[in-house]
């Protein structure tokens, strides 16, 4: 079962080549799902980031306050790192749990990791291939004030919260550009598709 991991930076075109992978028939696990997930209410995530961070994080009506959490961490290294040591061992057995899945259901099946943190989290793991969406930071920047509706300030400082391109692009087995017209992109995620086996033998013979 080959396992692919897929990353980019936020607004670079990542979620659209999931999707696109998945119409070939790739299972995608969405990290950012697996998030939400392990923190539904009454979660043993949930309960630790209360602890951590004050009963406050949680709203009436039992859910995570997620604006209330992001804002609590955002900018703030040690913060980021106290609530990254509850959630991200969580995450990491959820989603070997739904590789397994997956591998049980089909043992040929491709299975995608769509993982935002990566370079931050998970880069030793044993992928098969590593995917990297890139668009360059000005057309990340005005993506996110075009069609989030974010202020410049809001979208460079997010930007800046993650790790830089050239931390990507260090690890990528292939690099898709984002930077164009979409059927650019979707064209490129096809050629990734029809090649796979190739690329793939191509990463073990370096490795």
């Amino acid at each position: 079962m080959p396992l692919i991991a897929l990353t980019g930076g936020i607004a670079s075109g990542k979620s659209t080549i999931a999707a696109r992978l998945a119409e070939h028939g790739a299972v995608v696990v969405d990290a950012d799902q697996i998030v939400r997930d392990v923190q539904h209410p009454g979660s043993p995530v949930l309960s630790a980031i209360a602890a951590e961070f004050g009963a406050d994080m949680i709203g009436p009506d039992g859910a995570l306050d997620r604006a209330r959490l992001g804002a609590r961490v955002f900018g703030h290294p040690q913060e980021v790192a106290r609530l990254n040591a509850i959630v991200h061992p969580a995450v990491r057995a959820e989603s070997a749990r739904r590789f397994a899945q997956a591998a049980e259901a089909d043992p040929a099946a491709v299975v995608v990791y769509d993982v935002p943190l990566l370079v931050e989290a998970r880069a030793g793991d044993p992928w098969e291939l590593v995917v990297v969406a890139h668009a360059p930071e000005d057309v990340r920047l005005g993506r996110m004030v075009r069609l989030r509706a974010m202020t410049e300030a809001d979208a460079a400082a997010r930007i800046a919260s993650q790790v830089s391109d050239a931390e990507r692009l260090a690890i990528a087995d292939v690099v898709i550009d984002t930077s164009g017209e979409l059927a650019d992109t979707l064209r490129q995620t096809d050629d990734l598709w029809a090649t796979l086996p190739d690329r793939i033998a191509q990463r073990t013979a370096r490795s």
